[in-house]
């Protein structure tokens, strides 16, 4: 099994920064891209960000510019800096890894931004 934890969410103002961090342990072997979705309230899971083992990045239009992930790769670990943060970026926040063929995810964590 995989396991993901996640860390670094809570509650900034508008405008503010948040790290948030993912270390994926257990059976990873075979681990390959890595991303971070968000789910606000009410609304569908959306991708965020994405990383391959490779370090190639993609990114959702409403976060470009704003938003860096990455990894490394020796830890197993998958990072997103938010920056100019906007309430609209309220969200839980999952961590996302493939694993061979299989999909495993985080727990999530509470992002709160306040206006």
């Amino acid at each position: 099994q995989v396991q993901l934890v996640e860390s670094g969410g809570g509650l900034v103002q508008g405008g503010g920064s948040l790290r948030l961090s993912c270390e994926a342990s257990g059976r990873i072997f075979g681990l390959n891209d890595m991303a971070w979705y968000r789910q606000a309230p009410g609304k569908q899971r959306e991708l965020v960000a994405t990383i391959t083992s490779g370090g190639k990045t993609n990114y959702a239009d409403s976060v470009k510019g704003r938003f860096t992930i990455s990894r490394d790769n020796a830890k197993n670990t998958v990072s997103l800096q938010m920056n100019s943060l906007k309430p609209e970026d309220t969200a839980v926040y999952y961590c996302y890894a493939r694993v061979f063929r299989s999909d495993y995810w985080g727990q999530g964590t509470q992002v709160t931004v306040s206006s």
